[in-house]
């Protein structure tokens, strides 16, 4: 009888010492981002990153990193499936989410709020026009979507063959990132295309930004490379190898690239000149 009681006693004690290590395992994990697949920065201290492992988003402020949203695990909630990143007119993060389907736009509570009532399939890539326009890379669909800036049903930008990421240059033209076969296109305001780069100079390109003299830089996943594409020559590597590893996303901080890579130990930052450091991820 003593024995049954003392079992009694000890398997709900043991029951809760691995649920204790397993929540604080969890914590742990979460305590720092795991899957960084997209990346926007406001200014040059402040900088936002897609975990779409956690899911959710973090912010990086001064070098301290928080959450600033964190998903639910349940398919078809707000950013189950966080993809890509960017910032409006007026500073609020927009966020792409294929589990909804859905752009959304964060309030002043930091709460996400839907654009177009579940009218992109899988969004990849977001760019923000003059205007305030919402351009959005559905790679489901294979097009470019338009979405008003206050929200609202998508109409048709573009048709393009696997869009993978969108920037904007000065001149107020759309850059493409593609996986068909040309994986650098241009749009001007009315969506009419033109090759930027001919032909799959790339082998995985994943992200694009374009500087005020018109240079455009792509992410190569695959490659583990920057290319630089200045005008009127092919594409050279800018920087690559270590600490790349499987570089997926790309904004700008002042005048240096920021490189968002969910396998390597951080973001990394390249300078003008193609130098790279490493940005460590911790709260």
């Amino acid at each position: 009888m003593n024995r049954m009681i003392a079992l009694n006693w000890v398997r709900p004690a043991i029951a809760a010492v691995v649920v204790w290590h397993v929540s604080l395992a969890a914590w742990a994990l979460a305590a720092e981002p795991q899957y960084v697949l997209g990346i926007a920065a406001r200014d040059a201290q402040t900088m936002f990153l897609a975990d779409r492992n956690l899911p959710g988003v973090w912010q990086m402020t001064d070098g301290k990193l928080t959450l600033f949203f964190e998903g639910s695990k349940k398919f078809r909630t707000p950013l189950n499936a966080v993809r890509c990143l960017a910032i409006d007119r007026e500073g609020h993060l927009l966020a792409g989410d294929s589990s909804t389907r859905e752009v959304y736009r964060f309030n002043a509570e930091n709460r996400p709020e839907p654009l177009t009532k579940g009218g992109i399939g899988i969004p990849t890539g977001i760019a923000v026009n003059a205007a305030g326009e919402i351009l959005v890379a559905d790679l489901e669909t294979h097009r470019i979507w338009k979405v008003p800036s206050a929200g609202g049903e998508p109409s048709l930008f573009a048709e393009v063959a696997a869009p993978r990421a969108l920037a904007f240059d000065g001149e107020g033209r759309l850059w493409i990132v593609s996986h068909g076969k040309d994986q650098l296109l241009r749009a001007n305001p009315e969506g009419k295309l033109e090759v930027a780069v001919a032909g799959r100079s790339f082998e995985f390109p994943s992200a694009v930004l374009v500087d005020a003299q018109g240079v455009a830089y792509v992410c190569d996943t695959y490659a583990k490379a920057i290319w630089k594409v200045v005008p009127g020559k092919p594409p050279v590597k800018w920087a690559s190898g270590e600490p790349l590893v499987s570089p997926v996303g790309l904004a700008w901080s002042n005048t240096d690239v920021l490189v968002a890579d969910p396998r390597a130990k951080g973001i990394v930052r390249v300078d003008p000149e193609g130098k790279m450091t490493t940005l460590r991820l911790a709260p």
